[in-house]
């Protein structure tokens, strides 16, 4: 997507949903409403077209606009509050969420899979006054010592109360909370604003957008022609929606443009399959793990993926046989990708069809509306096609990390700019690849697992002296975490069980080599994790 594209000029030209202007120095959307919940509303529209499929759960637009104006009206909260949502992907959280905008509150978005303390540090932290919550994160919470107003969702309420709308929040007001972790291993709620939420899912919007007018283009039609044409789109959600890709890309995104909204609970390759054949869904973001396994099971099953036509994927590299042969396997389908994070709210480089097919190993294209540089290690930018630290600005960077003014400071300068902490090249088309993480890190199967908060939960273990966590490839979960352990009287089972019940059970360790010797260090007396990693090969042969 270039701004010297003559498609982007049309449909960012004066007048239209995309037109831009500045702001403070930044590009934003001219014409966006002051708040999520003004741009929520705007859905209405879709009255009796689907909005939601959940197993035998369809809820229509009207539905679900219901549900919300009743379950908003019953929280009793005033402006600003912070309303906590801690339960599985649903309907009933989707509803959550929608009801919390609805009544002028900040929604802090609890990681389900977290064990019970985990769950109540993250509401106690963030001071949220209400909870929302599915049965089994509800006894969680309770058990993990919550003691506040909390409400089930299966005491939703589904009828209307007379309830008096809020002021409009303020563009500059927070929306969200959604948490993320740093070097330190400690979690950390990054603060997103109306404004950061909006330009967030307005440039997914954009991006979809450019892809309608060059395929209309290219059909000999207007876009408005080809709009006509079109059954409704359906959107498979599979990212969590604690995660800022559930939340903008896979839920805001397509609700806001009347999409069918398709929910597996959790991920079964099988069960994916068949909802895409069943709802006929047009559109499918996973990370390379899920579309691996769609893939095998469609073969497996003999399903269709015909109604896919749309296909991204975020979260780790793409492998280029993966790309290829799901190419083959869906030749209508648009093949998109793209690199953000839960601070900038979201993609801040995209690419699809033509525009990533041309560069397979990029991440996507520089966003119109981010500013962003490559910077060396004096703070100084580097040019085209040297490495360093990704570092980006623009309308949809966070405001802050919650009551983490010194964590703040560190990551986001005085003008604005945010250091990403990844190792990036941009070359001069504005595609950037991914080369490192600055951040010590693993992302397997698109989670993210911080190495320093499982070394954190590790040490609390009476036997341990010392440890070390890293990632190693793994064919299909890109990478996965492995430790290696310095203790006496400790088996594999039960390290990965300790933190298993510490944290969540995707961050356990998937294997333990126990060593007698002390970690070898670097020159900054750190363990040497680089020559740890490239002697795992010898500590498994020893272990076995």
């Amino acid at each position: 997507m270039s701004a010297a594209d003559p498609i982007f000029e049309a449909v960012t030209a004066t007048g239209s949903p995309f037109e831009l202007t500045e702001r403070r120095g930044m590009k934003c959307f001219a014409n966006a409403p002051e708040s999520l919940a003004q741009l929520i509303e705007g859905s209405r529209r879709f009255g009796q077209a689907e909005c939601i499929v959940e197993g035998d759960r369809r809820l229509t637009f009207d539905d679900v606009f219901g549900l919300r104006d009743a379950l908003a009206a019953m929280l009793q909260i005033d402006p600003g509050e912070h309303v906590a949502i801690c339960m599985r992907n649903s309907a009933n959280w989707l509803i959550a969420f929608l009801a919390v905008q609805h009544a002028g509150g900040v929604a802090v978005l609890i990681n389900s899979r977290g064990a019970a303390g985990d769950l109540a540090d993250a509401v106690h932290s963030t001071k949220a006054a209400l909870v929302l919550a599915d049965s089994k994160r509800a006894h969680l919470l309770r058990d993990g010592g919550y003691e506040g107003r909390l409400f089930e969702a299966t005491d939703f309420p589904t009828d209307a109360k007379t309830f008096d709308t809020p002021p409009p929040a303020s563009r500059d007001d927070p929306a969200v909370i959604l948490f993320t972790s740093g070097t330190t291993g400690q979690i950390k709620g990054a603060v997103l604003t109306h404004e950061n939420i909006i330009t967030g899912v307005l440039s997914v919007q954009l991006a979809g957008t450019m892809v309608l007018f060059n395929t209309a283009a290219k059909l000999g039609m207007t876009p408005q022609e080809l709009i006509k044409r079109l059954p409704q789109q359906a959107n498979l959600l599979v990212y969590p929606l604690f995660h800022i890709s559930g939340l903008g890309a896979s839920f805001l995104s397509p609700f806001l443009a009347g999409s069918k909204i398709v929910i597996l609970p959790r991920w079964d390759a099988h069960e994916a399959v068949k909802a895409i054949a069943r709802e006929r869904v047009t559109t499918f973001s996973g990370v390379p793990t899920m579309l691996w396994d769609i893939l095998q099971c469609a073969t497996v099953d003999h399903t269709e993926l015909s109604s896919l036509t749309n296909v991204g994927t975020g979260g780790q590299s793409l492998p280029i046989n993966l790309l290829d042969t799901m190419c083959e396997t869906c030749p209508n389908a648009v093949m998109g990708t793209g690199y953000g994070l839960t601070e900038t709210s979201g993609s801040v480089a995209m690419a699809m069809g033509e525009d990533f097919l041309r560069k397979r190993a990029s991440c996507g294209r520089k966003l119109p509306l981010v500013d962003m540089r490559i910077q060396g290690p004096d703070g100084k930018d580097l040019p085209p096609g040297q490495a360093g630290e990704i570092v980006v600005r623009g309308a949809q960077v966070m405001q802050q990390y919650w009551d983490s003014p010194d964590e703040t400071a560190a990551a986001v300068s005085a003008d604005g700019w945010f250091c990403t902490g990844d190792i990036g090249i941009l070359d001069e088309e504005g595609y950037l690849f991914i080369v490192d993480r600055k951040k010590d890190m693993v992302i397997s199967g698109g989670e993210n697992i911080y190495c320093a908060e499982v070394e954190r939960v590790l040490t609390q273990m009476p036997q341990v002296t010392e440890c070390a966590t890293f990632g190693i490839p793994d064919d299909r979960m890109g990478e996965v975490l492995v430790a290696i352990v310095r203790a006496d009287g400790l088996t594999e089972d039960e390290v990965r069980e300790h933190v298993a019940g510490k944290l969540a059970r995707y961050k356990a360790p998937v294997r333990v080599a126990f060593v007698d010797e002390r970690l070898p260090r670097n020159q900054l007396d750190k363990v040497d994790k680089i020559s740890l990693r490239a002697k795992w090969p010898e500590f498994l042969k020893e272990q076995n």
